[in-house]
C-alpha cells in the first residue's frame, strides 16, 4: 500500500457532501484505487456507455446503486484524507484500460495503455513529473519564439532541466492568441480541465474558460514558475539564420521602440503557433468602405457595435462564437456564409463548475486525474476510428462509416429540432458532406441566433464591398455600418510571421515550396539544424487538446538534448530518409481518413490538396512516437566541415 503526498485541506463533513453530486462512474474509479478493490468495476455497477459529449453524472445506474457506490466512496475518499494511503496508486496498463473502458461503458484499445499511466502518475503527484536537470551547466542556450501556451510550456519544462533559454514575444504580455483574440465571446471549445498543461493543474472556475481565465491561467504558470526574467515582451523576430560556421541561430529582433538587434542560440523552438497571422480577402472596394473593419482577432477595444448594422464574414469558430454576443445588442446582424458547418449541443456553455464538484477536482487528485482522462477520451480517440473510409460504406458523399453515419443522424436531429418551422435556415445549414471533415464547432447560441429577427445568414459571396456596405453575387445590397471578418488565419503557411534561413541559405518557405509544410513528427525539417516547431505541419487533432501534443513535442526536444549532452553533441539535422518517411506513413494514412474527402473545403489541405495541418496518428500513438528521439535518426553538427552520423540511441 502505497501513500500520495497530497491530502486534501477540508473537513469529512465537506467532502461526504461532494461526492453526493459527484460522477458515479469517476467515483468508481477513484474507489477502485484507493480500496484496491476490482469488483467495483463488474455488474452491477458498470454504468452504461456514455453517450455523445455528456459526463453521464449517474452512470445509468438506479437509485440504490447510485447510493451504495456514493457512500462507499465516500468512505474512502475520508479514509485517505487521513492516512493518504493510496491501495493502487500505480495500476498496470492493461487494468488501466479496463478502468476507462468500464468508466465510458465501451472498449478501450490497449495501445492507450502507457499514455493513461503516465498521465495518471503526472495527475498524482505533479512535483514528480518535473524533468531531471541535463546537467549543469547544460551546454545548450535555447531561444524560444513565441509566449502563448507553447513558449510558456516549453520554458517551463527547460527551467526544471536546468537549460538556459530566452523568450522573445512580440506583444505587451504573455497568452499568444488567448492575449491577442478579444472579441467577443472568445473561449475555448474544449473543456478547460482538458485545456490545460498535465504539470500545471489549475482550478478552473468554468467548464469551459473564457479568453480571460485562460490567459490568466498562462499568466499563473509564468508568475508561479518564476518565468518572467527569461521572457523578453515587444520583441518580435524579424529573421533566424543557421550560421554554419558555428552551428548557430543569429536571429534579428525589433524591439517596441523600432530597435533592431540580434540574438544568438544554439537551439531555436518556434511557438508561434498555427493560428497566426489573420487573414482578411482580398474583396474588391474594400478599402472604401467608411465604416469600421477588422479581424476577429483584432477586434478593437474601443469600438461601439450597439445600434449598428453589422456584417460579419465567416460562420467557423470565431464567427459562432462572436454572432451570439454581439446579437442582442445591433441593429442587424448579417453573416456571409461561405459553407455550412456541424455543430454540436453545448449544454454547458458558460457554466460554473459547482463548488462541490469544484472541491473534488481542486482536493482530490484522483477524482481530477479520472475526470481528466474521461474528458480526453470523450474528446479525442474516441471519435479517431468515426474519420476512418470504409470503402464499402455507400453515399460516402455524406457519412464515412457506420459511426460517422450515427453522429450524423445525431448532428442532424439536433439542428433540425433548434430550428424547426424555419425551414429556409435548415436548408442553408444543414453540410451536405460528413462530420468532423471541418472542424467540429460548439452551439454556444448560433442556432437561437439565426432565429432573431435582427439576424440574417447569406449564403452568396461578397461581390464588391462599397462605401455603406456590401453587394454579393447575387447582386443583393446590404447596408452596413461595421465588418467584422471571420476568416480565419494563414494556417497551410507555418511558420510565416518570421523568416527562417537554414544550411546553403534555403529558407524554409523556399524547403516547401510555401505551403506544402511537413516536418518529422511536426518538429524538425531537414536542413534546419537545432530548429524545432511546437505546434508544426500534421499536429492539430481531431479531438481532444491540442496541448497534449505539445507537451508530447517537448518531451520530445528535452530527451533528445538530453542525449546530445551525454554524446557531446552540437547540433543535429533530421536526415532525408526519415524526414521522407515519416511524411509518407502520414500522406498514406490521410488518403484513408476524412481530411482528404473531395466534397468539403477546409483550412486543413493546403492550396494543392494536400493535408498539412491535421495529425494523422491518434492521441495515444503520436504519445508513443515522441517518447525517445533517436539520435540515429539525424546527423550531427559540430562545425562547418563536421557532419557525422549520429550513433544509434
Amino acid at each position: 500500500m502505497t501513500q500520495t503526498k497530497t491530502a486534501p485541506m477540508v473537513g469529512e463533513d465537506e467532502l461526504r457532501a461532494a461526492v453526493e453530486t459527484a460522477n458515479i462512474p469517476i467515483l468508481l474509479m477513484v474507489l477502485v484505487q484507493l480500496t484496491g478493490d476490482v469488483t467495483w468495476l463488474d455488474e452491477p455497477y458498470a454504468p452504461s456507455r456514455t453517450i455523445g459529449m455528456d459526463d453521464n453524472d449517474d452512470g445509468g445506474l438506479s437509485a440504490e446503486l447510485q447510493h451504495e457506490i456514493r457512500a462507499a466512496a465516500a468512505d474512502a475518499i475520508v479514509t485517505w484524507s487521513r492516512d493518504g494511503k493510496i491501495a493502487l496508486e500505480s495500476p498496470n496498463e492493461d487494468l488501466l484500460v479496463r478502468m476507462l473502458g468500464v468508466s465510458m461503458g465501451e472498449p478501450i484499445p490497449a495501445e492507450s495503455g502507457p499514455r493513461i499511466a503516465a498521465s495518471l502518475r503526472t495527475a498524482l503527484n505533479p512535483e514528480d513529473s518535473r524533468y531531471v536537470p541535463i546537467e549543469t551547466p547544460c551546454a545548450y542556450q535555447v531561444l524560444i519564439v513565441g509566449a502563448g501556451f507553447s513558449g510558456v510550456a516549453m520554458a517551463a519544462r527547460l527551467a526544471e532541466a536546468e537549460v538556459p533559454f530566452l523568450v522573445l514575444e512580440k506583444a505587451e504580455d504573455v497568452g499568444g492568441v488567448w492575449w491577442s483574440n478579444r472579441y467577443p465571446g472568445a473561449g475555448v471549445d474544449t473543456p478547460s480541465y482538458l485545456y490545460s498543461l498535465s504539470f500545471a493543474p489549475h482550478p478552473w472556475k468554468h467548464y469551459y474558460a473564457g479568453r480571460t481565465e485562460v490567459q490568466e491561467y498562462i499568466r499563473t504558470i509564468v508568475d508561479d514558475r518564476d518565468l518572467s526574467p527569461h521572457i523578453r515582451l515587444g520583441a518580435e523576430v524579424e529573421q533566424a539564420t543557421f550560421d554554419e560556421e558555428n552551428s548557430r541561430w543569429v536571429v534579428r529582433v525589433r524591439d517596441a521602440q523600432n530597435h533592431v538587434y540580434e540574438v544568438q542560440s544554439d537551439i531555436l523552438v518556434s511557438g508561434v503557433g498555427l493560428f497566426n497571422p489573420p487573414v482578411i480577402p482580398d474583396l474588391p472596394g474594400l478599402s472604401d468602405f467608411a465604416g469600421d473593419v477588422f479581424h476577429t482577432a483584432e477586434w478593437p477595444g474601443t469600438v461601439d457595435i450597439s445600434g449598428k448594422r453589422v456584417g460579419v464574414v465567416g460562420n467557423g469558430a470565431s464567427a459562432m462564437q462572436t454572432v451570439p454576443s454581439i446579437a442582442p445588442e445591433t441593429e442587424s446582424v448579417t453573416v456571409f456564409q461561405r459553407s455550412p458547418q456541424w455543430i454540436a449541443p453545448f449544454p454547458k456553455f458558460k457554466k460554473e463548475i459547482p463548488e462541490p464538484i469544484a472541491l473534488l477536482l481542486r482536493e482530490v487528485p484522483l477524482y481530477r486525474a479520472w475526470f481528466r482522462e474521461r474528458q480526453g477520451w470523450i474528446f479525442g480517440d474516441r471519435s479517431y476510428p468515426a474519420i476512418h473510409k470504409d470503402a464499402d460504406w455507400p453515399h460516402p458523399e455524406r457519412s464515412l462509416n457506420r459511426q460517422n453515419d450515427s453522429h450524423r443522424r445525431f448532428f442532424e436531429r439536433y439542428l433540425r429540432d433548434k430550428l424547426n418551422g424555419r425551414d429556409d435556415l435548415i436548408a442553408k445549414c444543414l453540410p451536405g458532406f460528413p462530420p468532423f471533415a471541418k472542424r467540429m464547432l460548439l452551439d454556444n447560441g448560433w442556432f437561437d441566433s439565426l432565429r432573431r429577427k435582427n439576424v440574417t445568414l447569406e449564403t452568396s459571396g461578397i461581390a464588391e464591398v462599397l462605401p455603406t456596405g456590401v453587394v454579393t453575387t447575387a447582386g443583393k445590397k446590404y447596408e452596413l455600418d461595421t465588418l467584422v471578418f471571420a476568416t480565419g488565419f494563414g494556417a497551410t503557411r507555418f511558420i510565416s510571421t518570421f523568416d527562417v534561413i537554414g544550411r546553403n541559405g534555403v529558407t524554409l518557405r523556399d524547403a516547401w515550396d510555401d505551403d506544402d509544410a511537413r516536418a518529422y513528427l511536426g518538429l524538425t525539417v531537414p536542413g534546419f539544424p537545432n530548429f524545432f516547431m511546437l505546434y508544426g505541419p500534421n499536429i492539430n487533432g481531431g479531438g481532444g487538446s491540442v496541448l497534449g501534443h505539445l507537451e508530447a513535442q517537448i518531451h520530445y526536444i528535452i530527451e533528445l538534448l538530453r542525449k546530445m549532452t551525454a554524446a557531446g553533441i552540437g547540433a543535429v539535422d533530421i536526415k532525408d530518409e526519415v524526414y521522407d518517411e515519416y511524411n509518407r506513413t502520414v500522406s498514406d494514412k490521410h488518403e484513408n481518413l476524412i481530411y482528404t474527402h473531395p466534397g468539403v473545403n477546409t483550412y486543413y489541405r493546403n492550396s494543392r490538396g494536400r493535408v498539412v495541418v491535421q495529425n494523422a496518428f491518434n492521441n495515444a500513438q503520436y504519445w508513443q512516437l515522441t517518447r525517445n528521439p533517436r539520435l540515429s535518426d539525424f546527423v550531427t553538427i559540430s562545425g562547418a566541415d563536421d557532419t557525422n552520423e549520429a550513433e544509434a540511441s
